[in-house]
């Protein structure tokens, strides 16, 4: 099938993979961006895939406090290089993933930290809503499948859209930082603070002023 242009930078930019390899992927996976970047990585084509494996544990622990110190975040975000460490681009990349982290409040980096309890408990609570909803018993395994998505992508940092550009997960832009600086880059962990946060209080929506923040 024709690919479009706007297609092949985007996933050029998620993966760091030559114009004509993203033109190919998108157009064997029928124009599905997903797959075309899974396609990328089978060929050891994805140059953020390709750095993925090497082992980065430089980097920085960045801060951010917002509103006189009413959020607060710590994130630890790796490369492999203290140089790397040190340049502006990493340093505002670290300053935009601990913003994003207070205005968007994720429970965890990847899915794979999700505990598996935890994952069960939400999958029976999606199976009973659908079941209320009066779904056939026979689609709402897919229906609880598709909906235990869009849990990983509320609490999961890494599936999460970004603040400041929600068109792309932070995912997407870590891989455009590790095509861009040329080196692995991890978020390895965080830790957010609210004050008050499971006390009663009267109610503040911290997060709505994180967020007009970020996006000036």
């Amino acid at each position: 099938m024709a690919v479009d242009a706007k297609s092949v930078k985007e996933l050029r930019e998620k993966t760091g993979a030559g114009m004509l390899d993203c033109k190919k992927a998108l157009e064997e996976a029928n124009g599905d961006l997903t797959k075309a970047i899974e396609i990328l990585r089978e060929k050891g084509l994805s140059a953020a895939a390709n750095k993925a494996g090497r082992i980065a544990t430089e980097g920085v622990v960045e801060s951010y406090i917002h509103a006189g110190g009413r959020i607060g975040v710590l994130v630890e975000i790796n490369c492999e290089t203290d140089f790397v460490a040190k340049t502006d681009q990493f340093k505002d990349f670290a300053r935009d993933i601990a913003m994003h982290i207070a205005a968007m409040s994720p429970r965890y980096v990847r899915r794979e930290e999700v505990p598996q309890e935890e994952v069960e408990k939400e999958k029976e609570i999606l199976k009973a809503q659908a079941l209320n909803e009066g779904k056939p018993e026979k689609i709402v395994e897919k229906m609880v499948e598709g909906r235990i998505s869009k849990y990983y992508e509320e609490f999961c940092l890494l599936e999460q859209s970004f603040v400041k550009d929600p068109d792309k997960t932070i995912s997407a832009l870590v891989n455009e930082k590790i095509s861009a600086i040329g080196e692995n880059i991890s978020i390895r962990r965080f830790v957010r603070y609210e004050l008050g946060e499971g006390m009663e209080k009267k109610v503040d929506n911290f997060v709505e002023e994180v967020m007009a923040q970020v996006r000036q």
